[in-house]
């Protein structure tokens, strides 16, 4: 599928007002995020949801996160117990999903929910995302905007490598500051980490004063991000390495000077995070026959790098 001219739109006010027309004619829109660029479609639009799971070659069970410009748009959609709301107020505008239910008037494709009866939402932090979804004025369904199992693009030149003739527009607003999906938190019925990311869980439990149920991987996924094989680039990663094999590429983490590539030479887990999906994309551009990983502290954001490059690393489907 490679019938559409994709157009490089500038995150300034004529990009944005294009770019929200355009998802108003039911197009599809790469834009950017704290967290990576995504794959926007008006979430009420069946049609330009179908859209979104033929560009991405994405599982239809697989449901996606739903972008909105205000909490009081997010209640329109969804049911918010206390906990949620608390979260909320807490850490919206940021990388922070939560899957609540779905309100029955909540006029969404149900593509969205993939037929759940709930629906996983966020408010973004970065100011283009921001700017676009009050120019659309309405929910805007956004999984990330990569072809889908590979790396998540953290860049525009990522979403063009990957869609480019599959989408109609990419909102270029540089690169994305926290590079790392956001985390997803559910309420069947204890708060529930769904899946780590840019939000450390230990933040979200101190907020709740609780600790979080961990979910475990399902057959049939609730929440985005939660396939077993995922994030995965083509060359086959291996993972916790401390020395690299002949041929191999080697990503490091702290000081390394058997890396290629390193996702913070002072191991500060907020930048390898920022860093992991760029440096796994230039690491795999050079063909190498695997990518070696060294060790990532499992706290903090380390969780939920560990996670990315444990599905990256699981045997493809």
């Amino acid at each position: 599928m490679t019938d559409v001219t994709t157009r490089m739109l500038d995150a300034k006010d004529t990009g944005i007002n294009r770019a929200a027309k355009i998802l108003r004619d039911g197009g599809l829109v790469a834009f950017p995020t704290e967290t990576v660029y995504g794959l926007g479609a008006d979430a009420r639009n069946g049609h330009a949801i179908a859209r979104i799971f033929k560009a991405k070659g994405r599982p239809a069970f697989n449901p996606l996160i739903i972008h909105i410009a205000t909490l009081e748009m997010a209640e329109q959609i969804a049911v918010f117990s206390d906990a949620a709301m608390r979260l909320a107020a807490a850490f919206w505008p940021g990388p922070l999903t939560l899957v609540l239910p779905l309100r029955p008037d909540a006029d969404l494709s149900s593509l969205v929910s993939a037929g759940l009866p709930t629906i996983g939402i966020r408010l973004p932090a970065h100011p283009a995302a921001q700017q676009l979804l009050t120019a659309f004025g309405g929910p805007i369904a956004a999984p990330s905007a990569n072809p889908s199992g590979k790396i998540s693009p953290t860049t525009a030149a990522h979403v063009a490598a990957g869609l480019s003739g599959r989408i109609d527009a990419i909102l270029d607003a540089g690169a994305c500051d926290v590079g790392l999906e956001s985390t997803i938190i559910g309420f069947d019925p204890a708060p529930t980490l769904l899946r780590s990311g840019g939000l450390p869980h230990e933040a979200i439990e101190t907020c709740l004063g609780t600790r979080l149920t961990i979910h475990t991987t399902p057959e049939t996924p609730n929440a985005p991000g939660q396939l077993t094989s995922h994030y995965a680039p083509t060359a086959p990663l291996r993972l916790n390495v401390k020395a690299k094999r002949t041929g191999e590429l080697k990503l490091g983490f702290g000081p390394d000077d058997d890396a290629d590539l390193n996702l913070s030479p002072s191991g500060d887990l907020i930048e390898a995070a920022a860093n992991l999906f760029h440096h796994l994309h230039k690491l795999d551009a050079q063909n190498a026959i695997a990518i070696a990983i060294a060790p990532i502290p499992n706290i903090g954001l380390g969780i939920a790098i560990n996670d990315r490059l444990t599905r990256a690393a699981a045997p493809r489907p």
